[in-house]
């Protein structure tokens, strides 16, 4: 089974293709999609979507686990995220994706096994769900590109081929 999980966003776009087999979990792709904050936002849309639908034709995932969005403050920025997240929806489901939103309290539950985690303890978690974690190039990761590995480790977790079924890699 192979999850691709989306950390929504227009200036950063995160993304991740994780694939679970027999239990272990392999990252074959991991990145930022990101947008020049000069461009209109409708093309900033339109270059996620086409990048996004490029790593779908690529990878061939079974799925989409993208985060449920929460907002409180920002009204501007909400709304270009949901478009983001409109898009990808939109192209996961277009290419016959099943499609998982999660919240952030739910993929803090998936990875650490604890609703309140901080990032610190999604991060020293996350290496021990991935097999070839200490194989990956060592490059600095962006929060939204990590982000949106927990969300595909989740949907991995939680979906109903795979419930039960993960092995840590170390």
């Amino acid at each position: 089974m192979k999850f691709i999980g989306v950390d929504p966003g227009y200036d950063k776009f995160g993304v991740a293709i994780i694939e679970n087999n027999n239990g272990e979990n392999k990252l074959l792709f991991s990145d930022c999609i990101k947008t020049s904050a000069k461009l209109l936002l409708s093309e900033r849309i339109f270059l996620i979507g086409k990048e996004f639908q490029d790593l779908i034709k690529k990878f061939n995932p079974d799925s989409l686990a993208i985060e449920k969005l929460f907002f409180t403050t920002n009204q501007k920025t909400a709304m270009g995220v949901s478009e983001a997240k409109g898009v990808a929806t939109y192209i996961a489901k277009s290419n016959k994706l099943e499609v998982f939103e999660f919240t952030p309290l739910q993929v803090k539950t998936a990875i650490v096994g604890y609703g309140k985690a901080d990032k610190n303890q999604i991060s020293k978690m996350i290496p021990l769900l991935i097999k070839n974690w200490g194989d990956l190039k060592k490059k600095k990761m962006e929060d939204d590109e990590f982000d949106a590995i927990a969300i595909a480790l989740t949907g991995l977790a939680t979906s109903k081929n795979n419930f039960y079924n993960l092995k840590f890699s170390r």
